[in-house]
């Protein structure tokens, strides 16, 4: 391979890395818009794994059973409050 195709061939590359990186609509890219209810499953699964993460701290002894039954009934409170939202709208 001489020089100038060697140049050529880099020039092609860098072409295409370029056109890849940038295009404006990428397909492999592309994300769904998230709507409420995603938003909320999501956010339920999160305070699950934090009330299952709050039980194995008090299990394990680093957490007094007074801030332990607080932090579990904002939680709880919370979670109750966000599947009502999820029911409602899954039922619209």
């Amino acid at each position: 391979m001489t020089e100038t195709q060697g140049l050529i061939a880099g020039m092609f590359l860098l072409f295409a890395l370029v056109v890849y990186t940038f295009w404006p609509e990428n397909v492999f890219a592309s994300q769904k818009e998230k709507t409420r209810l995603d938003f909320l499953l999501e956010r339920k699964e999160q305070l699950y794994e934090n009330l299952r993460d709050l039980n194995f701290e008090h299990h394990a002894g680093k957490y007094p059973e007074e801030d332990f039954e607080n932090q579990r009934a904002l939680l709880e409170n919370e979670t109750a409050e966000l599947l009502a939202e999820i029911e409602r709208l899954q039922g619209a």
